[in-house]
């Protein structure tokens, strides 16, 4: 692979042509084969991000049950989201390498494979530090997966279309969530077969992912190999030479993967778009203790359940609905309407998270008040992803090094964001006064849920505003980053004809 200029010299002419060529119109799915109308591969690759989100969300929902059974306080369990979301983070890279030798459908088995076989561990564990242990294989899994969802959809849609492209994935793979967090505190208040209910949760959900995994593996088709022309170099003739050679990448794909990261670091709507996603991702860390917060107020399982179902739903819509909405305010300002869209959006976690956690009384009576809000601040927070970040990378990097910043971006982001899970945890003990060891957690704790909520209020409502702040520097840079990346796309293609 070549490391192309990404902004070739060519006549004004030329220019004009290689940007309308640019602007060609692709499929909105590329999957060829169908059922009932519908693209197998679009089928697979959502229920694949179902069983994601699902896996996700199984621990956060069943935190007072693990806290009783390893006797862990909320800094140890906000150790394991730690774990889990750096190696995550950390590992997210593999996903850009793996990218370079083998189909994505590949990639996500193997993905898959990992972090099916790590949740059915934590079920049968037996010591606090073997939860450990498989909830960070967990997130190596996650991060071998995760990016490939993201390029595969950024591959499959138009410019224009793209964030109602990620918000349908996003939406869908929502009901994961909100199905992996229901099942888990519904099943942990009872015992099955002489099993604890949180421990069945985790095999189920195990098994289910495997089996998603397989049916990817042998049935989704990448849209690369059903539209070459759009992707087509030698490097990607290059790579399916490759693919099937060997067990492991030769020392080229290494070489190139660097070259690729090189250039995908270099491009500054990708660096500032970490910078606030660093501090943005903050607050959606530390809400993995909604649940714990709910029970220590006085709610019962399914109560809780009910309210994080409520707050579930309104992200998964709110994802959906910014998507659309940027779409359609970024065909009238194509510079700025992304941007704009990802600003407001952060700027409502300001007012809703103060008022769910110091408005609202924290009591059992005040349910209804708790899922208005809930619902109402997810609908409006969870834009940010699906509006700006995930279209703005596939537009300001060419094609065949989507794959590569998608796994960056979580790298970055997912590597500091996993230090709110601990950070809430110690606010909590050390600052506010919770002591895991007298809280009844059966019972509820007025003392310990006014702790817990207040440890979440500092690791909140702060990362919220400066995240829209630093969106801002984006209307100085995008354009020109995606009128590069546009350029060096279609100079290739024209060079290959």
């Amino acid at each position: 692979m070549r490391n192309i200029p990404w902004i070739p010299s060519v006549s004004s002419g030329i220019h004009r042509r290689i940007l309308n060529a640019s602007l060609v119109i692709l499929p909105s799915f590329r999957g060829r084969k169908m059922i009932y109308g519908f693209s197998i591969s679009l089928i697979l690759i959502n229920l694949a991000s179902i069983m994601e989100r699902a896996d996700e969300n199984l621990l956060p929902a069943v935190y007072k049950e693990v806290s009783a059974a390893f006797d862990a306080g909320p800094t140890d369990l906000g150790y394991l989201t730690f774990i889990m979301n750096f190696l995550k983070s950390i590992a997210s890279p593999l996903a850009g390498v793996l990218a370079l030798q083998y189909d994505r459908p590949t990639i996500l088995a193997i993905g898959t494979v990992f972090w099916a076989l790590s949740t059915g561990a934590v079920g049968v564990s037996q010591y606090f530090q073997q939860v450990a242990f498989w909830r960070g294989v967990n997130g190596v899994g996650l991060a071998i997966v995760i990016p490939s969802l993201q390029s595969f959809i950024a591959d499959s849609y138009r410019d224009g279309t793209r964030g109602a492209g990620f918000g349908l994935l996003s939406l869908i793979g929502s009901i994961g969530g909100i199905g992996g967090s229901i099942v888990a505190t519904v099943m942990a208040g009872r015992d099955y077969w002489g099993f604890p209910g949180w421990r069945f949760a985790f095999i189920v959900v195990a098994f289910a992912s495997l089996l998603i995994g397989f049916l990817v593996y042998f049935y989704t088709v990448d849209p690369r190999k059903t539209s070459p022309g759009n992707f087509g170099d030698d490097d990607t003739h290059e790579r399916s030479r490759l693919v099937g050679n060997s067990v492991f990448p030769p020392l080229s794909i290494w070489k190139d993967s660097w070259i690729t990261a090189r250039s995908v670091m270099k491009v500054r709507t990708f660096q500032i778009i970490v910078l606030q996603g660093i501090v943005g991702s903050l607050p959606w860390t530390a809400v993995v203790f909604f649940t714990m917060w709910f029970e220590l107020i006085g709610f019962d399982n399914k109560s809780s359940a009910g309210l994080n179902s409520l707050f579930a739903i309104g992200c998964a819509s709110g994802s959906f609905l910014g998507g659309v909405i940027a779409d359609r305010v970024s065909r009238r300002y194509p510079d700025s309407g992304r941007i704009m869209c990802a600003q407001f959006s952060a700027f409502m976690g300001i007012p809703f998270t103060w008022i769910l956690l110091t408005v609202i009384p924290q009591s059992v009576d005040y349910w209804y008040s708790y899922a208005v809000t809930l619902f109402l601040m997810g609908l409006t927070i969870s834009w940010c992803a699906t509006c700006a970040n995930n279209p703005m990378f596939a537009e300001v990097v060419p094609p065949k090094h989507r794959t590569m910043i998608y796994a960056f971006d979580r790298a970055f982001e997912g590597s500091f964001s996993s230090l709110a899970a601990p950070a809430v945890g110690m606010v909590t003990e050390k600052v506010y006064g919770y002591n895991a060891k007298t809280v009844n957690l059966a019972d509820g704790s007025v003392a310990g849920a006014y702790a817990l909520s207040r440890g979440l209020l500092t690791m909140m409502i702060v990362p919220f505003g400066l995240c829209c702040l630093f969106y801002t520097p984006l209307y100085f840079v995008f354009k020109r980053d995606r009128d590069n990346a546009r350029l060096a796309a279609s100079a290739k293609d024209l060079e290959l004809m």
